[in-house]
């Protein structure tokens, strides 16, 4: 690959990356706020156990947003570990190019597509697949 498209990759993981820690923060500060700090109350305790369920599926959604977050920017992080080593654009599986058009859409894509379609196919069916 060009060093000028590496470059290009870089930056644009980058963007990405702070983009996403930007994220994680504003998720993290929302998920440590207590229901005491939202409401103004002076009791930690909400009155009413809707409040409470409310409470507890906001706190588990913002959870799973954070975590979801966090594992992109692990992703991330690898592409460009991958950039510096010089292994970018290389399919973990086959060890084939990568397609160009494939790394503008998922610049972190670690298979090429004919790699991440056999890998889905081996999930077991109760997993939910995830975008590429």
């Amino acid at each position: 690959m060009k060093e000028t498209d590496l470059k290009k990759f870089r930056t644009l993981l980058l963007q990405k990356r702070e983009t996403m820690t930007d994220e994680i923060s504003g998720i993290s500060s929302r998920f440590d706020a207590t229901l005491k700090e939202k409401t103004g109350d002076l009791s930690s305790h909400s009155y009413h156990m809707a409040d409470q369920g409310t409470d507890a599926m906001e706190r588990e959604m913002a959870f799973a947003r954070g975590a979801k977050s966090g594992r992109f920017v692990h992703h991330i992080d690898d592409a460009l570990l991958r950039i510096e080593d010089g292994t970018y654009g290389k399919c973990f599986e086959c060890g084939k190019t990568i397609p160009m058009k494939r790394l503008k859409v998922v610049p972190h894509a670690r298979f090429c597509i004919a790699c991440k379609e056999a890998e889905e196919k081996k999930k077991p069916p109760n997993v939910k697949k995830s975008k590429r």
